[in-house]
């Protein structure tokens, strides 16, 4: 554990809650997000996340500065996943492109909140239970399995338990009604398939925590650390999503780095775990080198995707949603569909204001 002084919480704190202020101010009014504004939101988000971390490098030391670098960077490299898993359901979902930054908003808000539950319990567990790090290099090695297989496309946003549930708790209408989730029609409260989306995203971040909160421990047991450097990767994702959303299907060997990334940090969990229960002549794998690596391998992967295209026959094998809900394709979609982002879909939205 790392002494962290009360004020840099509190600073942490008010950085995040004045960024997510100012990103829904920016994008108070529903538009498309083109990649030029996307890029710009992306580089704000890194921009923070670097600033910060070079506080923790003054503040808290070298080596907790390493440890959060790492993290957010690990971090960072695993939600690329949620990205193709974001272009998979608002494809199935037919979400307007005007719409989903005010989905994934919402999604940003829930995972935070989520992920320190689960980063809490984490660190809570493992303080107290070291061996318990044998079954997270478990799930890591497990995981790794599944992108290796390719099991992870298999998720069907409409049969998630998020959106069963949600059914059960209201009705689902078949229309949207601009950005609102939530309408009453006929005397009664009824979702609009934009809060069906925002559960079936939360039910996706649920599940991809499985992966990225043994990770992340077995970079540090600090929750400051870990929570923060969870926050700032979380925090960027829309901005990634929406620069990089045509051209996911380019980083066709990024997966295999994942799966790599992910064996490297499960091998550090069972050294990290040895040395703690087993034998202190086990030896652990520092923090410099845990980032070396993660670096080496995403700067490898992107390398060689960029050098090596995939043959245009399988560009397609990936979830069409990615190229549906892409720049270029989806004003098409839209008007095929008769999804238009601005009017109302049905007379109880004209009578409402369009963000209400």
């Amino acid at each position: 554990m790392h002494d962290v002084p009360l004020w840099l919480w509190m600073v942490f704190a008010i950085t995040v809650l004045l960024s997510l202020a100012v990103d829904l101010l920016a994008h108070r009014q529903a538009h498309v997000i083109g990649i030029r504004e996307a890029t710009a939101w992306s580089g704000v988000w890194v921009g923070l996340a670097v600033v910060f971390g070079a506080v923790v490098f003054l503040v808290v030391g070298t080596t907790a500065g390493l440890e959060y670098t790492t993290a957010w960077l690990l971090e960072k490299s695993l939600s690329v996943d949620n990205l193709f898993v974001f272009a998979l359901i608002f494809g199935y979902f037919k979400v307007p492109r005007a719409y989903q930054h005010r989905v994934l908003f919402l999604g940003v808000l829930g995972a935070l909140v989520f992920r320190g539950i689960f980063l809490a319990a984490g660190v809570a567990v493992v303080s107290r239970f070291t061996a318990v790090l044998f079954v997270f290099a478990a799930i890591l090695f497990y995981s790794t399995y599944k992108i290796l297989k390719e099991e992870e496309d298999s998720f069907d946003p409409g049969r998630s338990f998020a959106v069963k549930l949600l059914r059960k708790v209201m009705p689902v209408r078949e229309e949207y009604a601009r950005t609102r989730f939530v309408i009453k029609e006929a005397g009664r409260h009824v979702a609009t398939p934009l809060l069906a989306v925002v559960a079936a995203i939360e039910a996706a971040d649920l599940v991809f925590a499985v992966d990225s909160v043994p990770a992340v421990l077995a970079v540090s047991n600090d929750a400051f650390i870990v929570y923060t450097s969870n926050a700032f990767a979380i925090l960027g994702l829309r901005a990634l999503y929406f620069m990089l959303a045509g051209l996911l299907d380019r980083f066709h060997y990024l997966s295999k780095g994942l799966a790599l990334i992910l064996t490297f940090i499960g091998v550090k969990l069972i050294l990290q775990a040895s040395h703690k229960t087993i034998s202190t002549a086990v030896p652990e794998i520092p923090s410099l080198l845990s980032l070396t690596v993660i670096v080496a391998v995403l700067a490898v992967s992107i390398g060689l995707s960029l050098a090596c295209p995939q043959p245009s026959e399988h560009a397609a094998e990936r979830p069409a949603a990615a190229a549906s809900t892409s720049p270029a394709s989806a004003p098409a979609e839209e008007a095929s569909r008769g999804a238009d982002p601005d009017p109302p879909t049905d007379p109880h939205d004209a009578a409402e204001p369009p963000d209400a």
